[in-house]
């Protein structure tokens, strides 16, 4: 107790260490795509917790099956028959029949 009152500097950054830790831990976490296809260029697309944002849609995200995560508006029973798979490692998305190609940001 003595620190504290001696050092008013050490009450501060101590202070601020606890604001900063608390703060980080409220943090949204997301990774932006731009995503291409023959017909359409830079399409963003966000994955951001238990969802993927893409042309101002929100898709649920389904569940994984190997390298593959399916996403749609309501999830089927069947993963499988989700409207959208995405496969993070190569970028590739399929979402109504049509294909494109993502890079993280």
């Amino acid at each position: 107790m003595m620190l504290f009152s001696k050092m008013p500097y050490v009450r501060i950054i101590v202070g601020a260490s606890i604001f900063l830790s608390i703060s980080a831990c409220e943090r949204d976490s997301y990774t932006s795509w731009t995503c291409n296809s023959p017909e359409e260029h830079k399409v963003a697309m966000v994955l951001r917790k238990a969802q993927m944002e893409f042309k101002g849609s929100k898709l649920d995200y389904c569940g994984s099956l190997g390298p593959q995560s399916y996403f749609d508006k309501t999830c089927p029973a069947r993963i499988e028959q989700s409207s959208t798979i995405f496969s993070p490692a190569s970028g590739l998305m399929r979402i109504n029949g049509q294909e494109l190609n993502c890079a993280a940001l």
